[in-house]
């Protein structure tokens, strides 16, 4: 018998319809996912639209604060409310009245010991802090000693005298030099310069200054206003400053606890 021949196989011209039918399903998928991770949440849109509206129908308002509203119901886009931002606005009437008050207070001082100043043992000056007498000791106290000189007494009650019946805050400071103390009832400088300012604040007390008013303030000799390598230099350390504070802007707020 005579073989039988077998049929010629033909190439599949088209077996690149199944990759091209893999890739376009691919393609489908690649963009079914990009358009789902860039659908638009509607509600976020609608809120950042209306504020946007907002400003720029109020620009005066461009200071105020935008904050969400924490009571809106769960799920629901939130709320934006307006809240006025806060008018500082000076007062320059009363600013004014201030300064005009604290100068006249400085002329006085300057009047009263203009034959101190002239001789250097005073020192008057004015800031926005208020005002600042600076008495060298050498005309308030022996060395080593917290007991105000009799001829110093009359100067003082003539400050206290102008300020008693001010509402003015007043800070004494004491002040020494950098040297030890090395006999007295003082163990250190701390000490002498707290009982300086005191021996101060006493007697603008007993003038009439309320003591509500004042505080005695210790520095001994870690705030000198030169070097102390001479004996100018540490003289001019050694001095008690009177600080009649502007407006009470040390006033001290007392913050209370439950």
């Amino acid at each position: 018998m005579a073989r039988r021949k077998r049929p010629e196989e033909h190439d599949n011209h088209e077996r690149w319809l199944v990759s091209y039918a893999d890739f376009i399903t691919l393609l489908f998928a690649f963009f079914v996912v990009m358009y789902a991770i860039s659908s638009i949440n509607e509600g976020k849109y609608k809120v950042l639209s209306n504020s946007l509206v907002d400003a720029f129908k109020q620009p005066k308002q461009s200071a105020e604060l935008l904050q969400p509203d924490r009571q809106t119901m769960p799920g629901a886009p939130p709320k934006l409310i307006v809240i006025p931002a806060p008018t500082m606005m000076p007062d320059a009437g009363k600013y004014q009245e201030q300064t005009k008050k604290m100068q006249s207070m400085a002329g006085d001082f300057r009047s009263s010991l203009g034959e101190l100043i002239d001789q250097g043992k005073v020192k008057v000056t004015q800031s926005k802090r208020g005002i600042a007498v600076e008495i060298s000791d050498s005309i308030l106290f022996d060395t080593g000693r917290a007991e105000l000189q009799p001829e110093s007494i009359d100067a003082l009650a003539a400050i206290a005298e102008r300020v008693k019946n001010s509402d003015n805050l007043i800070q004494i400071e004491g002040h020494t030099d950098n040297q030890p103390i090395r006999a007295g009832i003082f163990p250190s400088n701390w000490e002498l310069s707290a009982a300086r300012a005191a021996s101060v604040v006493r007697l603008f007390q007993s003038v009439g200054v309320a003591p509500q008013r004042m505080v005695a303030i210790g520095y001994a000799e870690y705030r000198p206003i030169g070097p102390n390598d001479t004996l100018e230099s540490r003289a001019r350390n050694r001095r008690v400053t009177l600080n009649i504070l502007a407006d009470n802007q040390d006033e001290v707020a007392v913050i209370q606890t439950e």
